[in-house]
Formats: structure tokens, sequence, C-alpha cells
């Protein structure tokens, strides 16, 4: 069994409208020191298997059929063995 986490973020130049708005509330909040705010989701996949290297080949399947759209997104996939 396998644990993949997927980081997904738009790609630089790609405007972050929610990403604009969540600093403006930091700011509004008092915390005028903070500079940038991103918006980033995390997907956490548990998934049987016992060939890492075709779990990460599904993973790329998923995040190009459903999680991500390539042209906004970037992606990073990390796969560890779950005991």
């Amino acid at each position: 069994m396998f644990e993949a986490k997927v980081t997904v973020q738009l790609k630089k130049g790609i405007s972050d409208p929610e990403g604009v708005n969540t600093l403006k509330a930091i700011h509004l909040l008092g915390f005028p020191k903070v500079k940038n705010a991103k918006t980033i989701r995390t997907f956490n996949l548990t998934i049987d298997g016992t060939d890492k290297n075709q779990v990460k080949k599904d993973v790329e399947q998923i995040c190009q059929r459903l999680l991500t759209n390539p042209v906004i997104h970037q992606y990073e996939i990390t796969i560890e063995e779950k005991k």
C-alpha cells in the first residue's frame, strides 16, 4: 500500500484571485508584513499496490485526467510506502 501526496498550484503568471483576496484579508486583520499568499491544494491518496512505479503512473493519470488543468496548473507527486 502506498500514500501519494499531490500538491497542485497555479503556474507562474496565472492570476490567483483567491490568494489575492486572502492577502487583503490578512492585511485587514493587522498583519501588514505578509507580502504574498498563494492558493495551493494538496490531495492525499491511499493506493493499494506493490509496484511503486505503477502507482506513480496511476497517480500521474489521475492528475492529468481529474485533479489538474494542464494549461494553468503545475503539480508535484510524492509517494511513500505505507506499512
